[in-house]
């Protein structure tokens, strides 16, 4: 019997992903390491009026917010725990509510404790109506360790 959850374990209520937060997005990714040095990670979604800005679209505060989960995927792969430090948005194209959607993101370069990812949403035709960059920085794992969050079980 486990004693010790994992961090991720213990962030069951992400906004983004976890799956006990009742108002969250709940995204599930399909993470590919064919290229372990250049990971991508990939979620299917479709949402509602709940999510609504503009009538009849994602508000734009949700836009930013599948991009910055899509591109924190992206650590997990790389075997670090890291944070959003920097991150830019560019609205493309209104996404729209009710309709199928593709959110993606890849690895770019690490340089040290930086992480650079770059994602995307689009359309299923393959219309990019949002794109974000991000700098994520790896967190010491000591840190973790002292503030009883260590990702690793005792």
């Amino acid at each position: 019997m486990k004693t010790n959850p994992t961090l991720d374990e213990r962030a069951s209520h992400c906004f983004g992903c976890g799956p006990a937060n009742p108002q969250g997005l709940h995204l599930s990714f399909e993470i590919d390491t064919t290229h372990p040095e250049v990971p991508t990670a990939t979620a299917h979604i479709q949402l509602t009026q709940l999510y609504e800005g503009p009538p009849g679209y994602i508000h734009g505060g949700i836009v930013a917010t599948l991009l910055d989960e899509a591109m924190s995927k992206l650590n997990r792969p790389l075997n670090v725990l890291a944070m959003t430090r920097h991150m830019e948005v560019d609205y493309l194209r209104p996404a729209p509510l009710h309709q199928p959607l593709v959110l993606t993101s890849r690895h770019l370069r690490r340089e040290g404790r930086k992480l650079f990812h770059q994602a995307e949403l689009q359309h299923p035709d393959g219309t990019v109506l949002a794109r974000g960059k991000g700098l994520f920085v790896v967190i010491d794992e000591k840190l973790l360790a002292r503030a009883g969050l260590s990702q690793t079980q005792s």
